[in-house]
């Protein structure tokens, strides 16, 4: 935990320092773009902990370095929101997590901004800044504040949005799943959808939220077995509302 700490201070000033209007930027397809910034932070994660763990595995958005048969495997999203971040919006975080087995057991998300660092350690509880931290007591649909991101790539999230508005959900978007999933893990969102399939966007997540006392499951509504590979999107939830929130998405068409 102490190394990972580190390594996400170390790259949040770097998010910080690199922050500016009209930035520079390629795109790896038509909705994606990478910075200076990306590549950076990806480098110093690399060779940060291949320096401090040798034989663990390293997934990470912009390069890998993995090891066959590791036990173990880091997965790093090293600017999570990179198109706010690019476009000069400050909303972007660092995450990074732990997996053992495919089981996360270690979850960090930072926000360089406004320097707030949530983060979990199997069986240890959640914490922001160092406080303990735990999900929303929110029982109902109505005025329930949810995070709603990548809304068609698993699944066609929108008539689930549509339905949602109807009960009276108030859904937030344009954040990043990280940023949305560590709100949930602190009370202030009851849920956060996210329809992607990549590990980097969703392994720090749910150990954060579990730790806080969530739950997550994919958008199907089952538990990943292992957290280092694609899943069908995920949802983060103060447990609550989770198995109503899934029915929504009955409405919702799922890619094959």
């Amino acid at each position: 935990m102490e190394v990972a700490r580190s390594l996400a201070k170390s790259a949040g000033s770097v998010i910080r320092k690199n922050f500016s209007s009209n930035m520079e930027k390629e795109w790896k397809d038509e909705r994606s773009p990478v910075t200076v910034t990306d590549l950076l932070v990806n480098d110093m994660v690399l060779k940060e902990l291949r320096s401090c763990y040798p034989t663990h595995s390293i997934l990470s958005e912009e390069g890998n370095d993995c090891l066959e048969e590791s036990e173990h495997v880091w997965i790093c999203d090293p600017v999570d929101g990179t198109h706010n971040f690019s476009h000069g919006i400050p909303t972007a975080t660092f995450a990074l997590a732990l997996v053992r087995e495919g089981e996360p057991i270690l979850g960090i998300i930072y926000d360089p901004f406004l320097d707030r660092m949530w983060s979990a350690e199997k069986s240890k509880g959640a914490y922001m800044n160092g406080k303990p931290i735990s999900v929303s007591k929110h029982g109902t649909l109505k005025s329930a504040v949810i995070g709603m991101g990548k809304m068609k790539k698993v699944c066609n999230l929108f008539p689930a949005m549509e339905e949602g508005y109807g009960k009276g959900i108030s859904f937030i978007t344009g954040l990043s799943t990280h940023y949305m999933a560590a709100l949930v893990a602190q009370g202030e969102f009851a849920a956060s959808f996210f329809g992607g399939t990549p590990p980097h966007d969703m392994a720090a997540s749910a150990i954060i939220v579990k730790e806080a006392g969530g739950f997550s499951t994919d958008l199907r509504g089952n538990v990943p077995t292992r957290y280092d590979g694609e899943m069908d999107g995920q949802l983060c939830s103060n447990g609550i509302l989770h198995e109503e929130l899934l029915s929504l998405l009955k409405r919702g068409e799922f890619k094959k």
